[in-house]
């Protein structure tokens, strides 16, 4: 039976670790051929050299998403090579916690809203032109749970994926009316085991540790289901809205929390 995205090529920002490796990995596993973009040029090459190895099609090219000339660079790369784009996955992105919003640095607002924003607008004004070029495709855009409800010490977070839910929604409506056949979506993941919870500064820039986590602990307690989520289980999700199986669905956002924005249920002992 043929893939998923048999045929297809697909880029994936901030596909060298977390929930961008494993939607990289499972496209792979679908027929498409990947382009997987990051900051990191130690994974990112890895990974795509297991999938080579594995039989799959992929490459690794190193990208800041805040930087325009790059996007420019990288889909000038992924034209020349392949000559159209299928499927977008916006991914990259950062969290920065803060006990108060009054005690995070204008630098790290800035710095959140660049990658998290900023990364995501030049990732659909650069990717739309080659996309509309074959009359289809999928934009998938990476929100959070703290995109759909309030996170205390995590306002600033928020407040950017809320912004790509919306963006996302603006921009399916734009593709609907220009009919250039491009459907566009925001997932939600909740408390997702991947290798952001370690990376999240609690304080402003430079000063201090990151938090000590045990994310199974939080996700037993604030998770109806009772556990954390896998990237994997995301990147079912994400597999489902670039694949034809969605192809009346734009405008929506897919929401992957094991039960969190539902509601609560008692803990039993």
């Amino acid at each position: 039976m043929a893939g998923q995205v048999e045929g297809k090529v697909a880029l994936v920002t901030g596909g060298a670790s977390g929930i961008g490796e494993a939607v990289v990995e499972l496209f792979a596993r679908e027929g498409a051929t990947v382009i997987a973009t990051d900051i990191d040029e130690l994974r990112g090459p890895a990974l795509a050299g297991r999938i080579t190895k594995a039989g799959g099609k992929a490459i690794f090219l190193e990208q800041d998403v805040t930087s325009e000339e790059r996007w420019i660079e990288i889909v000038a790369e992924i034209s020349k090579r392949y000559g159209r784009l299928d499927i977008m996955v916006s991914n990259a992105g950062i969290g920065i916690a803060v006990p108060s919003i009054v005690d995070m640095t204008l630098t790290d607002w800035r710095k959140q809203n660049a990658i998290n924003l900023d990364g995501v607008f030049l990732s659909v004004k650069h990717c739309l032109p080659l996309m509309r070029k074959h009359g289809s495709g999928s934009i998938v855009m990476m929100s959070s749970l703290a995109g759909l409800r309030g996170a205390p010490g995590l306002s600033a977070y928020s407040a950017t994926k809320g912004g790509v839910r919306l963006f996302a929604k603006s921009i399916a409506m734009e593709c609907a009316a220009a009919g250039d056949g491009i459907r566009v979506n925001s997932v939600h993941p909740g408390i997702i085991d991947t290798p952001i919870w370690g990376k999240i500064p609690t304080g402003a820039t430079g000063a201090g540790q990151n938090a000590p986590i045990d994310l199974e602990e939080r996700a037993k307690v604030a998770t109806p289901l009772g556990r954390a989520g896998q990237a994997a289980e995301i990147a079912s999700g994400v597999l489902y809205l670039a694949s034809d199986a969605s192809r009346y669905v734009t405008g929506s956002e897919l929401v992957i929390d094991g039960g969190m924005n539902a509601g609560g249920v008692p803990r039993r002992a």
